[in-house]
């Protein structure tokens, strides 16, 4: 009997323990390599860890059990029989023309977990069970596409990101029961982080108001050209990150950050770009989003949602940034004060568009306004700076054809970079 011990891997550099977020698999299912057989956790980011090589499986630890890198979670029995009925599953192979910015549909048989004839119609995988029971998911609520009617992982983030008509979600059943949960490892890293910016910055918040009319006029005039030409959607976001971005370079202390005393100006600007996934908030990061055109800042965020939403996202694509974009208004927020994002300086916080009354040339007329909000440290950011910057990515948004493309021809930038 060969037995292969599987032992966690490092996810990332500083990051020394893990936990067992789901098993994939159950003890004594047969495995083949490659196939994902557990999620674990870390302080930043969930991810798969796959079988390298098939057979029996043992398990060695339990869901939700920290473990540290390099400890054996299972054993595999290389020596056993593969079962009838069993076959090696293809793997997604992504086209480059749909990979960034087309929402990979589920496969005939995406489940991860291979057992022959086992579940009922209507069953959901552990991993499925549990991103249902973490979103409050009813079954009747998702459409199954595994074998046999089987609710899979990717069935259950699909309904999510698709979201729920009102009718479906259940109501209060009345009782008194309460239900206790263990906080995942990256919850805990996410509460420790927020209290600690909260306790450590100098945190203060200065608003501005934007008149989205031009932008959406924009987007009105090129948006199927955009789209035909770059197989790409022409969102508010990219317009967004070019504006931050010229008025960080402008404003070099709000893409700044305190270190061992000192002040580090960046000379150049990753950018966090704040999505929402089946695990809680987390911040991809567009590298050097000052070099980037429209078209690839929206292939990047769309690649780094996507990625986000499946739990296949990594640790490196998630740390390094000098400032963060967050936007609530996708869930209907007018305004709040974000949270920085530490080490960062600043979070520009954006929110729903609606129509109101405003003064145009002494004329009362109804305009799409957004409410932007700049959270900063005071520490390293004067009051100046923070209203100057803010004032600067209002200006930049508002006159868009000006400023964000300069003199340079608009039909070209938008279609012929």
């Amino acid at each position: 009997m060969a037995k292969l011990e599987m032992k966690v891997p490092s996810p990332g550099e500083s990051i020394s323990e893990v936990e067992i977020a789901a098993w994939l698999v159950a003890d004594g299912d047969y495995v083949v390599k490659d196939q994902a057989i557990a999620e674990v956790d870390s302080d930043k980011a969930t991810l798969e860890l796959p079988a390298e090589e098939s057979g029996t499986i043992t398990l060695m630890a339990a869901e939700g059990d920290v473990v540290k890198v390099g400890q054996v979670v299972c054993l595999i029995d290389t020596s056993a029989a593969k079962p009838a009925g069993i076959t090696t599953p293809e793997k997604e192979i992504e086209s480059p023309k749909s990979a960034a910015n087309v929402v990979p549909q589920p496969s005939p048989n995406p489940d991860p977990i291979i057992k022959a004839d086992t579940y009922a119609a209507g069953a959901a995988s552990p991993a499925a069970s549990k991103i249902m029971a973490e979103n409050k998911v009813l079954p009747s609520q998702v459409v199954a596409s595994g074998k046999d009617g089987r609710i899979t992982k990717q069935d259950v983030n699909n309904a999510i990101a698709k979201g729920f008509d009102n009718a479906s979600i259940s109501v209060w059943g009345g009782s008194r029961e309460i239900r206790r949960e263990k906080m995942s490892m990256l919850r805990r890293k996410i509460a420790e982080r927020l209290v600690m910016v909260k306790n450590e910055t100098a945190m203060l918040t200065t608003f501005n108001e934007v008149d989205m009319k031009p932008i959406m006029d924009l987007r009105a005039k090129y948006k199927d050209a955009f789209a035909k030409k770059h197989e790409v959607n022409l969102g508010f976001m990219s317009f967004f990150t070019k504006a931050v971005t010229e008025a960080l370079n402008i404003y070099p202390a709000v893409n700044g950050q305190i270190q061992n005393g000192e002040i580090i100006y960046h000379q150049y600007a990753d950018i966090g770009v704040a999505v929402s996934s089946p695990k809680g908030l987390m911040v991809p990061i567009l590298r050097n989003a000052e070099q980037m055109s429209l078209a690839e800042i929206e292939r990047e965020i769309k690649r780094l949602a996507i990625k986000a939403r499946d739990g296949k996202i990594t640790p490196d694509e998630m740390t390094g940034g000098t400032f963060t974009i967050t936007n609530g208004g996708v869930f209907g927020s007018m305004l709040s004060t974000p949270i920085i994002n530490p080490p960062q300086a600043a979070i520009l916080g954006m929110h729903n568009i609606v129509d109101r009354p405003v003064a145009i040339n002494g004329k009362v007329e109804i305009r799409p306004i957004m409410y932007v909000a700049l959270s900063y440290d005071h520490r390293i950011i004067d009051g100046k700076e923070s209203v100057g910057f803010l004032v600067k990515v209002k200006e930049m948004l508002e006159n868009p054809e000006r400023i964000l493309f300069g003199a340079k021809d608009v039909h070209q930038v938008l279609l012929d970079l």
